[in-house]
């Protein structure tokens, strides 16, 4: 009888161990840096306000230009946004490359997360305000997790000027289904998992969705994504779109989700965006 009780939640830690594991974001180290882009950089360490170390690359181009700080995604990190940082950089914008924790050469922590993501990159925005020399505006760009990260934080934020978002997912409950659909869990399961989820990063989804990030933002606001895109359908862009008042949806034929390279080759229509809201 006692055997009958155990089993059923022996299989739950069991699935919560593997959740947990399943979660840890690949640790994959810069070998290039901006050097080997043509650009000429400084590396930074950003302390968060729990002590933790972030690695970032600072490449500037003249004091009286604007800031675009970049983040990566998901099991990313900031050498991969390098091409991106380039395009920025041959325009005459100063960039900030930065590692999130648990990814590239930053400090890990318990888990990585959005809200983990937007906090690191509002201590980037700190640290950039204090330490680096520009004009004084700043653009967030962010790709996957770290453009749903990009809206979160310049919604908390009153000294972002724009924000372009990359392959960003509309909604984490909407990328978590469609995750453990794959492993067609009961549906009852699945809604214990995102209610754990959510107990473990501290916020409710609704909270720090994109769709709601983005409808709490008055600055101009580009949202890019790929026609290709298996990972986020390209549904989730035109939603968030349609709860975006201050910009436009911009859509790249043939890009995947990962297709970073791609959606440089389209890096003059970032530039003309920024030229546009006359941040360039």
């Amino acid at each position: 009888m006692l055997y009958i009780f155990l089993t059923p939640i022996v299989i739950l830690l069991l699935i919560l161990i593997l959740l947990h594991i399943g979660f840890i974001p690949p640790r994959i180290s810069e070998t290039k840096t901006p050097q080997n882009f043509g650009m000429k950089s400084e590396t930074l360490q950003i302390t968060t306000e729990i002590n933790k170390k972030l690695f970032a690359w600072f490449i500037p181009t003249k004091e009286s230009a604007p800031l675009v700080i970049i983040m990566h995604g998901w099991g990313s990190n900031a050498e991969h946004m390098l091409p991106i940082a380039a395009t920025f950089h041959h325009a005459g914008l100063n960039t900030l490359v930065v590692d999130s924790r648990c990814h590239g050469k930053s400090d890990g922590d318990t888990y990585s997360a959005l809200p983990r993501f937007a906090e690191d990159i509002s201590h980037t925005v700190n640290y950039a305000r204090e330490n680096c020399h520009f004009n004084g505006q700043i653009v967030l760009l962010g790709h996957s997790v770290g453009a749903g990260a990009s809206l979160f934080a310049a919604s908390k934020r009153n000294d972002i000027s724009a924000v372009i978002s990359l392959s960003a997912f509309g909604h984490p409950q909407w990328l978590m289904t469609r995750y453990f659909k794959k492993f067609k869990l009961p549906q009852f399961l699945v809604n214990f998992l995102l209610f754990y989820i959510q107990m473990v990063i501290g916020h409710r989804f609704n909270d720090i969705a994109p769709v709601t990030s983005i409808g709490k933002l008055s600055i101009p606001t580009l949202i890019v994504h790929g026609t290709k895109d298996k990972t986020v359908p390209i549904e989730d862009a035109q939603l968030i779109q349609n709860n975006n008042s201050n910009g436009y949806l911009l859509i790249i034929e043939g890009a995947d989700h990962e297709s970073v390279d791609k959606l440089e080759t389209h890096g003059q229509l970032l530039i003309d965006f920024l030229k546009e809201e006359s941040l360039l």
